[in-house]
């Protein structure tokens, strides 16, 4: 068996029935277990203020930044509003880029996924690839997991229903496995 990776999942929304935070749960459920992955939780990580930020930052803050400092890979659950990545997913990603010296981000390995209307989470997912080049994170191409939040995907709780969305999560999380030890092997 092969060492253990450690990710954490990161969503964008911050709805306790969220779908997005659904798919972060059934990317648990469904990892391989060579993957082991911890849910962070956001909802009391403040809008990034440098004035906050130059006075030390707030516990929530250190939490998420050590959190994802000690992961091997990221998987963000990226919701879409109007059309764009949702700011609570934008400010940890703001907040954890401005780390003095060496971001926490710097050229770790992610996997995007994420639920929404009709198309999904395309458009979001599509900004949030951008981000991903300034702060240095390499994102998993393929597959590409955008789950439809109706039409019997998640049931009431948020939980992914779906057989084939939760597949397709499946091969998201083994992918991310070969991605991370992939970018390990040529860093070496």
């Amino acid at each position: 068996m092969s060492a253990v990776l450690n990710a954490l999942g990161i969503s964008g929304s911050l709805r306790k029935k969220s779908t997005n935070s659904g798919l972060l749960r059934a990317a648990r459920q469904l990892a391989p277990e060579e993957l082991r992955i911890e849910i962070a939780d956001i909802l009391e990580v403040p809008l990034y203020n440098a004035d906050i930020a130059a006075q030390g930052k707030p516990p929530a803050v250190e939490r998420i930044v050590a959190q994802i400092a000690a992961a091997d890979a990221l998987i963000l659950a990226c919701p879409e509003y109007n059309y764009s990545v949702a700011p609570a997913l934008k400010n940890v990603i703001d907040w954890a880029s401005r780390e003095p010296g060496n971001s926490a981000l710097d050229g770790k390995a992610v996997a995007i996924l994420g639920a929404g209307g009709r198309m999904a989470s395309s458009r979001a997912q599509h900004h949030l690839r951008q981000t991903c080049v300034f702060v240095n994170l390499h994102p998993l191409n393929k597959p590409e997991v955008m789950a439809h939040s109706g039409d019997g995907t998640f049931d009431e709780a948020g939980d992914l229903i779906d057989a084939k969305v939760r597949q397709l999560v499946t091969d998201q999380m083994q992918a991310l496995v070969k991605w991370v030890r992939r970018l390990r092997s040529e860093s070496l």
